[in-house]
């Protein structure tokens, strides 16, 4: 593979498993040195083990900014820079209007919103011109799926970030983009509150509307990624890479 992100420091949030991990080692095939992030600390030292000495993993949840101060703060005094960030830590709930609680709708708004805001906001400093952040939305932002509304408004904002922001940033030449994913075999999926069945429903109505006839894997997404995170993507900011299914489409 080849060695086009040699040098770099890259940031993934939600580096454990999933999308985060399959880019983690994308990144480092291509010569990145990547932190990766993950709330449950023996997943996260099952990833490093995973990926190598080029790995670092640091313990913390993206809704605490405390805990991005801290990683951002072991990056200044080991690296002094960072060069990607792949915002990419999410959780996703299901409930329909009518039963939602604050529970559910803040745990959705303080990680998929204000998670994202704050892995990039204090990236910043330690970012120069060049630069590539990597947001992860979803198609789900412009689907009327049900069950799935506050989840959805989550990565609808997440959409826009990557066209406000890449506007902010112009000025820094820093890119920002997103890639929103569609319906990918990850861990996360078990997660987000849906029986057995439910969910092997789920997979195969995807399926279904998929063009080529079945899911996405995240090391389809993670190349897309890399993509935008190497200097050959330097004429792409305020993008959106949409995947129904995993497969990429400009």
């Amino acid at each position: 593979m080849t060695q086009d992100l040699a040098g770099k420091v890259a940031v993934v949030t939600g580096g454990s498993s999933g999308i985060g991990l399959a880019t983690a080692n994308v990144f480092i095939a291509r010569g990145a040195r990547v932190y990766i992030t993950g709330r449950r600390q023996s997943e996260l030292d099952e990833a490093v083990a995973q990926l190598g000495s080029q790995a670092v993993g640091v313990q913390g949840d993206v809704s605490k900014p405390a805990d991005l101060d801290r990683l951002y703060e072991l990056i200044r005094k080991e690296d002094g820079r960072v060069d990607i960030v792949f915002a990419n830590a999410g959780i996703g709930d299901v409930a329909a209007l009518g039963v939602l609680t604050e529970e559910h709708v803040d745990a959705l708004l303080d990680i998929n919103i204000k998670g994202v805001i704050w892995t990039v906001q204090k990236a910043l400093p330690l970012m120069d011109g060049g630069g590539s952040i990597i947001l992860n939305a979803s198609i789900v932002a412009s689907k009327g799926w049900a069950n799935w509304s506050v989840y959805s408004a989550t990565k609808a904002a997440v959409r826009s970030f990557a066209r406000t922001w890449s506007a902010d940033l112009k000025g820094r030449n820093i890119r920002v983009n997103a890639v929103s994913p569609g319906v990918i075999l990850t861990p996360g999926h078990q997660k987000a509150g849906l029986k057995t069945a439910e969910l092997e429903e789920f997979y195969t109505y995807a399926a279904g509307i998929t063009p080529l006839g079945r899911n996405g894997e995240d090391s389809e997404v993670a190349k897309v990624v890399s993509f935008l995170a190497s200097d050959e993507s330097s004429f792409v900011t305020g993008s959106e890479l949409f995947a129904d299914g995993g497969f990429a489409q400009v």
